[in-house]
């Protein structure tokens, strides 16, 4: 999975956001399907289960990461992995009645969750974006790096998308670089984040699964360095990382000119 530049002689490299997990599907077709069911299947309960989990945290951290990521009033954003709305909701209150925003996702179940006016939703894959050249001034990606299938691609869309001197945020949950913090993690992740999910839930669902792929995940990805050398592969600069905690990452860019 190392970093390479696209170019016209080696059109169809792939670089995966993690190693394969067959402990979920078998190969990538089946993963983008599984990813579609997954998500579609616990969308009802997904920011319920976000507001238990992050102790009512989660707004006010995601509207300071898009203000750290220079995010302004007025701004044209394209939120790609939009969900159910939790880093679209903030940004709509960062940039008033004059900015507009666009939301990407392939899951009709997480977007049928979402209930902000004015947004427009659009069905769509990061590698693949259904949306112009140049059109926004802004690109955030909350919490789906691990979810694309092929970094390298949606990095190269996110550049196009972005008009030149525009920002990018891509919020994400890294492996803590000590054993020990590696460790706790892991066992908050896979063993008590799915109780939680589990009573917290409204209704049956594979929402307890969900949050164990979300660690075997976040085990697996590819390490801050490789997605920072990806962005600059695909034309960023001022490409830095700003982390919280220790596990939250903020990776951000601005498209060239």
């Amino acid at each position: 999975m190392n970093v390479q530049a696209r170019s016209a002689q080696d059109p169809v490299k792939v670089q995966l956001p993690h190693t394969p997990l067959p402990a979920y599907y078998a190969d990538e077709a089946e993963h983008t399907r599984y990813l579609r069911r997954i998500f579609d299947d616990t969308a009802p309960d997904y920011d319920r289960i976000e507001r238990v989990l992050a102790l009512g945290s989660g707004p006010w951290y995601r509207r300071t990461a898009l203000q750290r990521a220079g995010l302004a009033e007025g701004a044209q954003v394209l939120d790609v992995g939009i969900g159910t709305g939790l880093v679209a909701r903030e940004a709509l209150a960062l940039i008033g009645p004059r900015g507009q925003l666009v939301g990407v996702d392939p899951s009709p179940g997480m977007m049928g969750e979402v209930a902000l006016p004015g947004v427009e939703l659009v069905t769509g894959r990061a590698e693949a974006l259904p949306r112009p050249d140049a059109s926004a001034d802004f690109l955030s990606l909350g919490y789906a790096l691990r979810h694309i299938s092929d970094v390298g691609a949606a990095f190269d869309e996110f550049h196009r998308v972005l008009r030149p001197g525009a920002r990018l945020l891509i919020l994400e949950i890294s492996k803590p670089e000590s054993a020990w913090g590696t460790a706790a993690l892991k066992a908050y992740m896979r063993t008590v984040v799915p109780v939680i999910a589990r009573v917290v839930a409204r209704r049956k669902s594979t929402t307890p699964e969900l949050w164990r792929f979300y660690w075997d995940t976040i085990e697996a990805c590819i390490a801050p360095a490789t997605v920072m050398d990806a962005l600059r592969a695909a034309g960023f600069v001022d490409v830095r990382r700003h982390v919280e905690l220790g596990v939250f990452s903020e990776y951000t860019a601005t498209r060239g000119h």
